[in-house]
């Protein structure tokens, strides 16, 4: 049993320290933002701006909730799977966030953006499937 709760712990930890790492990189595409602005001619693109919300609410704001309401959904072996995929498109929409509006700033555009922002949105999605489906599972298995 001594075992299981060091285990059970230690997951604990890690989603905080996933929160964490998110809440980092929220204040990370904030400086971003800040520093392409002094060089961006006083042209600026909501794109950027509003970039750090990626992985503030879909990152740090959902791991928080996971800590809070499901923390021992982590000793599914699918839940790494998830957390995988799910951070894959929060990735890749911070990542498409940050190229629309390099390129707005430029005063340019590319049709490839539209690919980034599909493919996030798709593994985002899977990815919160994933997690209900896990949660459910969760739940019959503590009844």
């Amino acid at each position: 049993m001594f075992i299981l709760d060091t285990k059970i712990k230690s997951n604990k930890k890690k989603i905080l320290k996933t929160s964490l790492i998110y809440l980092v990189l929220s204040l990370s595409a904030i400086i971003i933002n800040y520093v392409y602005g002094l060089f961006g001619h006083g042209v600026h693109s909501s794109y950027m701006t509003w970039m750090f919300l990626y992985p503030l609410l879909g990152g740090a704001v959902l791991y928080l909730l996971i800590f809070l309401l499901v923390s021992e959904i982590t000793g599914f072996v699918a839940y790494r799977m998830f957390y995988n995929i799910y951070n894959s498109g929060i990735a890749t929409l911070t990542i498409g966030s940050l190229l629309k509006g390099i390129f707005d700033i430029a005063g340019t555009s590319s049709v490839y953006i539209a690919v980034f922002y599909a493919i996030g949105e798709l593994f985002v999605a899977i990815g919160l499937v994933m997690l209900l489906v896990l949660a459910v599972n969760l739940k019959k298995s503590q009844v």
